[in-house]
């Protein structure tokens, strides 16, 4: 018989023995009760493996006689082939059956006493059952070990962890401790507590306890009934071997299930970091896209150079601009900032799990962005520079349009009524003094008409600068310019047949007044003066700096300091005019009324005088204003100067520092990275001082100002400035974070990090953050790599540069430089590894079904495998097999998804 304590001991090397039959026999006398549950679970333990070959058995020692079903029942539980039997019905056919068993019994380790294939097809019962807990104790018990203990002792430990937290639950061996069926309920409520209400369950009902129990395991868990509960109930103490088989299927049950569910664990890990990686590669896609698409729309509205008619609706503009500059676009570099950083986080992600580096869509790299982001600032700096100029051309073309129709409507009143002058006959019915004096007036005309000549001339050259710089009322200026040279052309006709009337009659005309055609001459000139005095005192004037008013000032000066001599003229003019009178009244002369050679008289003189006179103060006050207003313009541009040269000042010294920082090694990262984020509010509280320099800009701007001499700085390179530092701490931060997830993610220690970091700043020669390739192979035999100059070498720096320098830039940067040793120093879940954990689940299978993956993984996971996994086309696959190979492979690169 078999000693079931030595066959249990599986720190014996000798395996499991069978001692002397009455061993077996005074185990059944004990209780009578013993073979018959013994015999019942057996039987259930030999059909639940003979039912995969297709058949079963009925009585356990006349079915096992032959030693057919004895070899089958071998071959499935061992998975092994035993020599063919023979298949006669002679008593030494049969026996020869049973020896190859019990050969095969005996190669697995254990030594059988006292038993022999006769026994067997005999039909002795208890040698039979004897040979058959032989079986289970090899085949289902043995390989049971929890902390190094033996079998028996390990399967009652395992019970005993199982059950610990159960109430009424109290398992000290394989008989009395199983009586209530509360342990048997408890395993598998541990397991499957979907399966059973235990809370339900009475202490003082075991049958019921039982029957639960059993029904449960062979309708849910595949484990057929192999006891009685009344069997149990009914007898003082269980058969222990019987308990111990039947507890040893669900032990082999419930491990299966545990590998799965630590392959199901693995393979949620590593979809779920997929997954997060995908989400992420999907916001940068969107936010991409947005920025793009704002980007794109943007462009044009700053490429259109529609003109408009007047300063004001320029103006407009330009606060339409400012807007933009100050409301629209400072959360778009915000956006463009994150999205750098969101790149660089998700590729350190990927590199940290072993995924492929991320490529997103065609036109969507960062530096696409950084191309369109630069297209903009271009277009922003033409559109800029577009309003000035525009501002600048619409301000003279007013002006010039003032100007014109003030010059037209001064030479419109000189020649309203010039033309019926010229035609009439008066110098038919005249005296010949008459006539003379006519001639001579003539002349006056001639040379006022002369002096005139300039006005006009002035007037077509205003009427063609406004045609040239587009003016948008063109067309009536042109008009107007064109009525006034029609005109000036008939003046002219007109002028020279007039005078040639007056010569043809001066034959018969001969005295002339001396006096009054000296009146005429000296007074015609003074007069054109006058009015010429009074044109440029009415003058316009536009000037954008001191310098020019100054200039102004100085002439007007001039222009007073001849005042006392003209005067003086005024006076011999008036007194030519007293001399004809003081001579007419001398010798009785009856004047005849005006001076016959002149309109101009010593009444318009005078008043025209006056009116200059009057003219000059008003002249005076408009100078000095506007030189207040150029004082003023001059200290907005000191104020913004002063501001603009500090704020400039302060970040390139900023700029210098964060460059420092970033090739430091002071503190831990975290330190580094605490000093940064603080450093980083330190540089945002300088933000006013950025908003009063936007203030004094804009100052400046609606000042029309339009240069200053006092800074090297404008807005514009301010604002590129302020954007790049923030842009730069922002990128230097995340840096440092992305060192962290590299440290933590690999396992580096701080003084390997202080290491590596010693070693690239080094080699960086000129701080540029960056080493190029032969810095880069000085840093690597620093650090004892074989790359010296040789083949071998080259090929193996060959192979790390494609790895640190993907793009062929040829420059290292630090954050490649730490990835690369951090990917030499640590390691990372593979491909391999989860091919392995979803091949647990396929049960060894090549490929996996739906329903096996939403069984063992949670429904989104599941869900995500299905969607993606190619369908399986190996020879052994069914209908809906999926490949989850090649979908393990995909996900770290190796293949496409």
């Amino acid at each position: 018989m078999v000693d079931y304590h030595a066959a249990n001991n599986q720190s014996s090397a000798a395996g499991v023995y069978m001692e002397q039959e009455n061993d077996w026999d005074r185990d059944l006398l004990l209780d009578p009760a013993w073979e018959k549950q013994q015999r019942k679970t057996f039987t259930a333990w030999c059909n639940s493996h003979l039912r995969k070959a297709g058949t079963q058995i009925e009585n356990i020692e006349e079915d096992f006689r032959d030693g057919l079903k004895l070899m089958l029942l071998l071959e499935v539980i061992s998975g092994e082939r035993l020599p063919k039997p023979e298949r006669g019905k002679m008593r030494v056919h049969k026996i020869n059956n049973v020896n190859k068993a019990l050969d095969f019994i005996a190669s697995k380790g254990v030594k059988l006493v006292s038993i022999g294939a006769e026994e067997i097809v005999d039909g002795n019962a208890k040698m039979t059952l004897g040979m058959i807990w032989t079986i289970i104790l090899r085949f289902a018990i043995q390989d049971i070990s929890v902390e190094e203990t033996s079998a028996k002792e390990g399967l009652l430990l395992w019970c005993q962890r199982k059950t610990a937290p159960y109430k009424n639950v109290n398992v000290q061996n394989f008989h009395i401790s199983w009586k209530d069926g509360l342990a048997f309920n408890a395993l598998i409520h541990r397991h499957r507590p979907d399966l059973i209400d235990y809370d339900s369950l009475r202490k003082d009902d075991p049958v019921t306890n039982l029957n639960n129990a059993f029904e449960v395991a062979e309708k849910h868990l595949d484990i057929p009934k192999m006891l009685d509960a009344e069997d149990i109930v009914n007898t003082a103490r269980p058969d222990e071997k019987a308990i111990m088989t039947y507890v040893s299927s669900f032990y082999h049950a419930f491990s299966g299930a545990q590998k799965a569910e630590t392959a199901a664990n693995r393979i949620c890990k590593v979809l779920a970091v997929n997954q997060e990686n995908e989400l992420m590669m999907e916001d940068y896609e969107k936010l991409a896209s947005e920025l793009l698409e704002w980007i794109r729309r943007t462009i044009p509205w700053l490429e259109n150079r529609t003109q408009e008619k007047t300063v004001n609706d320029m103006q407009a503009k330009q606060e339409d601009f400012r807007d933009y500059r100050c409301v629209h676009k400072p959360p778009k570099v915000q956006e463009k900032c994150q999205l750098e950083i969101s790149f660089n986080t998700l590729q350190t992600k990927l590199r940290l799990s072993n995924r492929p580096a991320f490529m997103p869509s065609e036109g969507r790299m960062v530096s696409d962005i950084n191309g369109a982001w630069h297209t903009l600032e271009g277009a922003e700096k033409g559109y800029e520079e577009w309003i000035l100029s525009e501002i600048r051309r619409l301000e003279r073309l007013e002006h010039l349009a003032e100007k014109f129709h003030q010059k037209a409507a001064i030479h419109e009143s000189w020649t309203d009524g010039k033309e019926a002058m010229l035609t009439q006959k008066d110098y038919e019915t005249s005296t010949l003094s008459e006539v003379k004096a006519l001639l001579r007036k003539h002349e006056a005309f001639e040379s006022d008409l002369a002096a005139h000549q300039d006005r006009v001339e002035q007037i077509a050259a205003i009427a063609q600068e406004l045609n040239e710089l587009d003016y948008y009322d063109s067309a009536t200026v042109n008009a107007r310019c064109q009525k006034i040279c029609d005109q000036w052309d008939v003046l002219g006709a007109l002028t020279q047949s007039r005078k040639e009337s007056l010569e043809r009659t001066e034959k018969q005309l001969e005295s002339i007044d001396e006096l009054y055609l000296e009146y005429a001459k000296r007074a015609a000139p003074f007069n054109n003066w006058m009015e010429g005095a009074m044109e440029d005192l009415q003058d316009m004037f536009i000037v954008h700096n001191i310098e020019e008013i100054q200039g102004l000032i100085t002439a007007h000066e001039q222009f007073k300091s001849t005042l006392p001599e003209a005067n003086k003229e005024r006076e011999a003019i008036q007194a030519i005019q007293a001399e004809v009178q003081k001579i007419a009244q001398s010798n009785g002369i009856k004047l005849s009324g005006a001076n016959p050679y002149t309109t101009i008289t010593p009444e318009s003189i005078d008043s025209k005088w006056e009116k200059a006179m009057a003219m000059v103060p008003l002249r005076d006050t408009a100078l000095q204003d506007e030189l207040n207003k150029q004082n003023n313009n001059d200290t907005l541009r000191a104020k913004f100067a002063t501001q603009a040269n500090a704020v400039g000042a302060y970040i390139q010294a900023k700029m210098e520092e964060i460059g420092r920082i970033s090739i430091e090694m002071n503190g831990t990262l975290e330190d580094q990275l605490t000093n940064l984020k603080e450093y980083q509010k330190t540089i945002m509280s300088y933000m006013p001082e950025i908003n009063k320099l936007e203030g004094s800009h804009q100052l400046i701007q609606e000042a029309l100002i339009f240069d200053n001499q006092y800074t090297s700085y404008t807005m514009e390179h301010l604002r590129v400035g302020w954007e790049q530092l923030l842009t730069t701490i922002a990128r230097t931060i995340n840096e440092v974070e992305n060192q962290i997830l590299t440290r933590d993610a690999k396992g580096i220690s701080q003084e390997q990090l202080y290491e590596y970091r010693a070693s690239f700043n080094h080699f960086d020669k000129d701080h540029s953050g960056a080493l190029m390739a032969e810095e880069f192979k000085a840093c690597l035999i620093s650090l004892g790599y074989d790359v010296e100059n040789d083949k071998q070498g080259d090929t193996e720096f060959a192979r790390i540069m494609g790895i640190v320098d993907p793009n062929g830039s040829g420059a290292v940067t630090f954050q490649a430089f730490i990835d690369f040793m951090s990917r030499e120093t640590t390691d990372t879940d593979t491909a391999d590894q989860v091919i392995a954990s979803f091949k647990i689940l396929a049960a060894d299978k090549n490929y996996i079904t739906a329903e096996e993956l939403r069984r063992e993984l949670p429904p989104d996971q599941a869900e995500y495998c299905i969607a993606r996994m190619a369908p399986y086309t190996g020879p052994d696959g069914v209908p809906g097999a999926l490949d989850y190979m090649s979908f393990s492979t995909a996900l770290y690169g190796e293949s496409d998804l």
